[in-house]
């Protein structure tokens, strides 16, 4: 455990943003989004500082990793010690994405446009305010689902960021989804597999337990891999309720983000990257390992540029991990 220094604190910056891309969404989620902005110690306006923003996990918003922490550091508290340990001082944006399925995988879906978000509303505005950032000088990172969007930014968007982190990101779908979805269908059967009923339930429950968190995730990924906005929220399911058997056209469509299944067409776009850095546990509860050494091999086989460290734990408690990887990344902002 590290001691916080309070000596050389760096401090935050708090903006809200009317957000144009979030307009209309689907989920009916307020478009007016609160934005903590961390500046280093001894932040100065005429010295030009890289730019990273955090993609907090599922169930998590930028604002929740700010928050006090004990025994331990929260992400600010983390930026202050390895900047006083050597790390060029940066700036990191911590963007509220939260929405009514409890978040969303950072790319524009019928969840609504939350790549557009980040991209139109959120690092302009802090490009603007501060001296960061830039071409070449940006870079997105996240654990989890916000590992995933960070992964999907850099494929999808390599002339805007220079470089990705990812920690312990959602790919390899068959693994990750498989065991997910049988244990949602379990709940959904309690509901007479209404989508609908489970939603208006679970909003209305303050004390909702883990199963019925994870169903929300799955059903957050159904709005987002594969929508149909006829059904109610764009909800459908890519498997029988009943039986449990696949839909071949519905999975298909969920196979399709996928990043193992995305490599292939936009290779270029990662080459073009300074890092692609990515990490797993080798004990991840949702087999999200073996996803991670498929594209890493993948990656080699390809001749791209990367950086994956496997290291012995789990999905939970992963904050330490962030000490090699925004080094990582700051150090090829820098």
């Amino acid at each position: 455990m590290h001691m916080k220094n309070t000596n050389q604190r760096g401090r935050l910056e708090h903006f809200v943003v009317q957000s144009k891309a979030l307009v209309d969404n689907a989920m009916g989620d307020p478009i007016e989004r609160e934005i903590a902005v961390y500046l280093p110690h001894g932040f100065n306006k005429s010295q030009h500082y890289p730019l990273l923003v955090e993609y907090a996990g599922y169930a998590n918003c930028g604002l929740g990793r700010i928050a006090w922490k004990g025994f331990g550091e929260n992400v600010p508290e983390r930026l202050d010690r390895l900047i006083q340990e050597g790390m060029p001082p940066v700036i990191v944006a911590f963007p509220d994405c939260f929405t009514r399925l409890g978040g969303n995988q950072y790319i524009n879906t019928h969840l609504g446009r939350y790549a557009d978000f980040i991209r139109e509303d959120v690092v302009p505005l802090i490009e603007q305010n501060f001296n960061c950032g830039g071409e070449g000088r940006r870079a997105c990172y996240g654990k989890s689902s916000g590992g995933y969007g960070a992964l999907m930014h850099g494929m999808l968007y390599p002339d805007f960021w220079a470089g990705i982190g990812c920690l312990s990101g959602d790919m390899g779908f068959e693994m990750l989804f498989s065991p997910i979805m049988a244990r949602s269908l379990v709940i959904l059967n309690e509901y007479g597999n209404s989508v609908q009923s489970f939603l208006q339930d679970f909003e209305k429950n303050q004390n909702p337990k883990w199963p019925e968190i994870e169903c929300l995730g799955f059903l957050c990924a159904a709005a987002s891999f594969d929508p149909d906005p006829e059904q109610y929220l764009g909800i459908q399911l890519p498997l029988d309720p009943y039986t449990g058997e696949r839909i071949a056209e519905r999975w298909k469509n969920w196979l399709s983000y996928d990043p193992l299944n995305m490599v292939e067409k936009y290779e270029s776009s990662l080459k073009k990257l300074k890092l692609v850095y990515f990490d797993c546990g080798n004990r991840d509860q949702f087999n999200l390992q073996f996803g991670a050494r498929r594209l890493h091999i993948l990656l080699e086989q390809k001749g791209i540029n990367h950086v994956f460290e496997e290291f012995p734990g789990d999905h939970l408690n992963l904050d330490y991990r962030l000490d090699p990887c925004l080094k990582k990344i700051v150090n090829i902002l820098k």
